[in-house]
């Protein structure tokens, strides 16, 4: 897609609906030609798929999408064109009986910034466009680049529109973006020489394993998919919560991302804390930024600091940068930046 590489860092929208017509299945009626012509729009395609009672996962050529019966995730990679999405998503809902409660739309800073197309050259651009798809009920809006004073070329950018003043989203939701990937561990998502008889779905399990993405989770039901030669992404499945990891792992543009759902009152080896740790085991980045979407739930500085501890401790991972923003109608975003201490 670039010259000079393949655009790890993903663009992300989340769209949240009032459900007019109490219907327990919602979103997850919408036909999957319907699905597909969206994601044609946006410039990608489906490559794996799973669902349970609570919701559907798509692994797609670009990422992911979730579809649960009153919310939808997008995210997508490369150069793709997310925001096409809105329209036409709002317009299904809609046939459907569902009206727009909230949008969020979020990214982090890109590698390949002018490989980007129009409007995701300029966050400014970006959040026109969203501003002008969506429909003036959203009275609640804010746009922000919080920035990291460690590394200011590693910002976050997000803009929420909200219908309603208090957030009504129960789970907490955790981005990690990681770049400058171990070498070694990279390796894991290679295709190897000679693989030929292994298909996308069987390389995928045997970089799941290979990785140790399996032990992230162990109760997580994973659908993962390997690229050819080299990349990875998968969603992972547990009861109502979602997780999804997607990795670039060429040498000088490396780049993983992992992304999950939480409560604030797991504990043990689901502990917000313990996860990350795993999570971030898995590719041992030189950087890493982590966002934390508090929705309905109140901001927990505590959280936050375990955080700190936990990754110090057993990845020697230094916080070199806290920032704390609040979104009328969408809750409070906590970013924070990582370097391993010796640097």
């Amino acid at each position: 897609m670039a010259v000079s590489g393949f655009e790890g860092f993903e663009k992300r929208l989340e769209l949240r609906f009032f459900d007019d017509d109490n219907n327990p299945m919602g979103l997850r009626l919408i036909d999957f030609e319907s699905l597909d012509q969206v994601l044609n729009e946006v410039q990608c395609t489906v490559v794996s798929a799973v669902a349970n009672r609570s919701f559907d996962a798509y692994v797609l050529s670009e990422s992911s999408l979730f579809v649960y019966p009153t919310k939808i995730i997008i995210k997508t990679c490369g150069t793709t064109q997310l925001l096409k999405s809105i329209r036409p998503l709002i317009h299904l809902a809609r046939n459907l009986g569902l009206t727009l409660r909230a949008c969020r739309y979020s990214r982090g800073s890109f590698i390949f910034p002018k490989a980007q197309p129009f409007p995701y050259t300029s966050f400014k651009d970006e959040v026109i466009v969203v501003e002008e798809s969506l429909p003036k009920s959203l009275c609640y809006r804010k746009a922000s680049v919080i920035t990291p004073s460690n590394n200011p070329s590693r910002a976050w950018h997000v803009f929420t529109a909200s219908a309603d003043v208090e957030s009504d989203e129960p789970v907490v939701v955790v981005e990690v973006c990681m770049t400058e990937l171990d070498r070694v561990n990279a390796l894991s998502f290679f295709r190897r020489k000679g693989d030929e008889k292994y298909n996308s779905d069987s390389a995928g399990k045997e970089m799941t394993r290979l990785s140790g993405i399996d032990m992230i989770n162990a109760n997580t039901f994973i659908c993962d998919f390997a690229f050819d030669p080299c990349g990875y992404s998968m969603n992972g499945v547990d009861g109502d919560r979602y997780s999804t990891i997607h990795v670039t792992p060429e040498d000088g543009f490396s780049y993983a991302s992992f992304e999950c759902g939480l409560s604030l009152y797991d504990d043990g080896h689901n502990d917000i804390s313990e996860v990350l740790s795993r999570a971030i085991d898995v590719f041992r980045p030189s950087d890493v930024s982590i966002a934390t979407t508090y929705g309905g739930e109140d901001y927990n500085h505590e959280v936050t600091k375990r955080v700190e501890r936990v990754l110090a401790k057993k990845l020697g991972l230094k916080c070199r940068s806290r920032h704390m923003d609040e979104f009328p109608g969408s809750g409070t975003v906590v970013y924070q930046s990582f370097t391993p201490r010796r640097k």
